[in-house]
């Protein structure tokens, strides 16, 4: 079971996720469209005064869920992660991230420009720890396939 393939594959055809913060130990959840790179690193864009923003500012750890939708009758898959989110404050970085933004979800170079203004939508990256994968990718029943992750170091 090729775990790593399993998900690489699977968000490559997802473009949305939830992802979890939380402050003083109330949890919150989001809904992102997201970008990832090789190293499997998650990207998305917020504006600094949404919750999960200000969360991530004071608790880095998230945790989130890529899951396409499925009907009562079908069997459920979904991708789970766990890692740190931090905005992106360098410019060079965010030129760098423009072409999967492009590609993947269709955005116009402006997005740049805005992330320049202090009350624009910004750049965050979410490092991955653990990746899981859940489901009958295997086509036996049910079950979670672990991947401990360091960008590409296991």
């Amino acid at each position: 079971m090729d775990t790593e393939k399993i998900i690489r594959e699977y968000i490559d055809k997802t473009v949305h996720m939830s992802l979890a913060t939380s402050r003083d130990t109330k949890p919150w959840v989001c809904e992102a469209h997201f970008v990832y790179d090789e190293q499997l690193n998650l990207y998305f864009r917020s504006l600094k005064s949404r919750r999960h923003s200000q969360e991530t500012a004071q608790n880095p750890n998230v945790a989130g869920n890529i899951v396409k939708q499925h009907a009562v009758d079908e069997y459920p898959h979904a991708i789970y992660f766990e890692g740190t989110a931090a905005i992106i404050e360098d410019e060079q970085e965010r030129q760098k991230l423009f072409p999967y933004f492009q590609s993947r979800l269709g955005v116009k170079d402006s997005i740049l420009e805005e992330a320049k203004k202090e009350d624009g939508h910004q750049f965050y990256k979410i490092t991955v720890s653990n990746w899981y994968a859940f489901g009958k990718f295997d086509q036996s029943s049910g079950r979670k396939y672990e991947l401990v992750w360091n960008g590409g170091e296991i």
